[in-house]
């Protein structure tokens, strides 16, 4: 059984980390435990760099204080501003214990609707801004803003394992070369 530290106490990253490992390496046992980390970033990133910044930091801040884990997962999610639009997107970094490369996989990124996109760019966090729109509690811990806009055709946690499965492609191809 190998274990994975997702650099959140949120379940839906919790899940999105197990589930993305799952499906890339079926023949494989994983158990995911969450842990509270400082992302070192804004609350509510608004640059992709920062976003970055923030998945890779949560990464480093829970190797650290795990360091026995097999993997590590850093996820986190930011805005910025594109063409007079606000994007949404995430960004997940995940290391292995060996010597092998850092894996880094983004999701697709949406525009927000003016009323929750005027509430961030006031310095609401996206979640607590998703909540005043849509008159909703805690939704970061379930369906997300992306959840909200689609009637859940995408998911929070569908959302963000796609770019789990993106960020270990350099563990399921550990024959080529990877920065």
């Amino acid at each position: 059984m190998k274990t994975i530290i997702i650099a959140s106490t949120n379940p839906v990253k919790i899940q999105s980390a197990l589930a993305g490992f799952r499906l890339m390496f079926p023949a494989e046992s994983f158990t995911a435990h969450g842990l509270s980390v400082p992302s070192g970033v804004s609350d509510q990133p608004m640059t992709d760099e920062e976003t970055l910044q923030g998945a890779i930091n949560r990464l480093t801040n829970a190797r650290q204080s795990h360091p026995a884990a097999h993997y590590w997962v850093g996820i986190e999610g930011g805005c910025e501003e594109k063409h007079g639009e606000l994007l949404a997107f995430a960004w997940v970094v995940i290391a292995a214990h060996d010597a092998s490369p850092t894996g880094k996989g983004r999701t697709g990124a949406f525009c927000l609707p003016q009323e929750v996109a005027e509430r961030v760019r006031q310095g609401i966090e996206l979640g607590i801004a998703d909540d005043q729109v849509f008159g909703r509690t805690n939704s970061k811990q379930s369906n997300g803003a992306v959840g909200l806009l689609t009637a859940d055709l995408i998911d929070r946690q569908r959302y963000y394992e796609h770019a789990v499965i993106l960020a270990l492609v350099p563990f399921k191809n550990p024959a080529l070369r990877w920065l």
